[in-house]
């Protein structure tokens, strides 16, 4: 019950959150249960010289009773994904202040940060290069060399290349490798915000910036 006082008098208004749930009338289990009593009915009252088929009830009964298996299952799912979702943010919330590998390219430079990660090469390549390249084009590149397939690991000193602000970062291989290999970057979780509404958590790691959760690809105790 809600209630609103005025100057003169008190209203008392009923809200539809205060008021007791209805059920469904159109939802699987209602309809069956109607369909139940309309088939006794007809029964009931059918031609006994010419008596109903009682296949196509049988049928018809089997199909709400699929359909109302179904509504079952989707609630359990939306309940599964409620639970996932509180799960989630339990976790996340204590990965505040821990190091973390995140899946990005994007690097947040400040004038003396130094930054730590690694590439994966699907093949090898004569040619890797890191570009960094700010908002206005600008691009700086780091030199790694001939490198083998596998994990390629990197260091960036913000200061020895007069970096700061966000920059995109991307791979320079061997002409003909058309593809672009994934970065990872090492740094610590300042903050974490969870979705009010769906969706993954959200964290802010250091020299990175906001990532998913789901691009956390390996935890550490540093």
């Amino acid at each position: 019950m809600t209630t609103i006082s005025g100057a003169a008098q008190i209203n008392t208004i009923e809200s539809a959150s205060t008021l007791a749930p209805k059920e469904n009338p159109n939802d699987a289990g209602a309809l069956k249960n109607e369909f139940i009593t309309l088939m006794v009915a007809q029964i009931e009252n059918q031609d006994p010289l010419n008596p109903t088929d009682g296949t196509e009830y049988v049928a018809q009964l089997a199909q709400f009773s699929q359909v109302d298996s179904t509504e079952n299952l989707v609630q359990l799912m939306q309940s599964n994904t409620a639970m996932l979702q509180d799960l989630q943010v339990l976790s996340t919330s204590a990965l505040v202040d821990k190091e973390v590998t995140v899946k990005s390219d994007t690097l947040m430079a400040t004038a003396s940060s130094e930054h730590s990660g690694y590439i994966e090469l699907s093949a090898p390549s004569n040619t890797v290069e890191i570009e960094l390249v700010d908002g206005v084009g600008n691009v700086k590149t780091i030199l790694i060399g001939p490198s083998n397939a596998g994990r390629i690991d990197f260091q960036i000193d913000a200061q020895a290349l007069g970096l700061k602000g966000k920059y995109q970062m991307r791979v320079k291989l061997d002409q003909g490798q058309d593809y672009q290999p994934a970065i990872y970057q090492h740094g610590r979780v300042e903050e974490v915000i969870t979705p009010l509404i769906g969706g993954s958590s959200q964290l802010e790691v250091t020299g990175v910036g906001m990532v998913d959760f789901y691009d956390i690809a390996a935890f550490s105790e540093k």
